[in-house]
């Protein structure tokens, strides 16, 4: 049985102009651990499904199953990250921040600081637990809401392009991190994100949208071995095979 099941999925917008389709009969299947990656231009639907996949919107038809089980809003099996920094408290630590969800579940206080700090430990902030967000840069703050999504231990990890608002030397990183933490918790990721070269470092598969609406318009299975050298032959060659599926014809870089 696949971990993820999304079954003839489409959600429509009502609009002051009319009804606006979101996504269109998608249908796909995740098997668990694998990391996926959700590809195509703004208004392809691509953070539309990441949400009802979430929980957080509810398809006009169709239907989304996890562990065999139906999604019905959202729930402590899927962790979320959105690419805005204000998602962190600021008036909480960054332990208290990861502790947050677990706080909410009644875990005793020990014990939820406990799994904080490991979460911090993870994603190399054990240094900065007692930090507030605006003590933080950028990265470090998406570090910390990754440690957080982790922290209740779901089986499924929910990314909307988190690294989008990063300088390209931060992005590197985090992209670096994002693999390295993937491969010690061996997550059910779905990744969100517009940028090729981002879908082929991390992806073991990228599914390509088309908007209007969206639909699903290829799937590419990314075969290079961890980690990937972003310069090698091969992975531009990865690159040029989703340019092509999204229609592109400027050159890769």
């Amino acid at each position: 049985m696949s971990h993820i099941e999304i079954r003839d999925v489409s959600l429509v917008y009502d609009t002051p102009a009319g009804q606006v389709p979101g996504v269109q009969g998608v249908s796909l299947d995740m098997r668990e651990s694998e990391f996926l990656c959700l590809l195509g231009p703004s208004g392809c639907g691509k953070s539309t499904l990441l949400n009802i996949v979430a929980g957080f919107l509810t398809p006009t038809s169709g239907e989304i199953r996890i562990g065999g089980k139906a999604v019905n809003g959202h729930g402590t099996d899927r962790g979320v990250v959105f690419q805005d920094f204000a998602q962190l408290f600021p008036w909480r630590t960054a332990l208290g921040n990861v502790a947050f969800g677990l706080e909410m579940k009644g875990i005793p206080k020990e014990e939820r600081d406990e799994i904080a700090f490991n979460q911090l430990k993870l994603v190399k902030l054990e240094k900065f637990v007692k930090s507030y967000p605006h003590h933080l840069s950028g990265g470090m703050q998406q570090r910390v809401a990754i440690a957080r999504a982790l922290a209740y231990n779901p089986s499924v990890l929910l990314m909307d392009e988190p690294f989008a608002a990063l300088d390209a030397m931060t992005r590197d990183a985090m992209q670096r991190l994002l693999a390295d933490v993937w491969r010690e918790t061996r997550k059910t990721i779905i990744y969100v994100t517009h940028n090729v070269a981002e879908a082929v470092y991390l992806a073991d598969r990228v599914i390509v949208m088309t908007p209007h609406p969206g639909k699903v318009k290829a799937e590419v299975v990314i075969d290079l071995p961890r980690p990937r050298d972003p310069l090698s032959v091969e992975f531009l060659d990865c690159q040029k095979q989703l340019l092509a599926h999204l229609g592109e014809t400027h050159q890769v870089s």
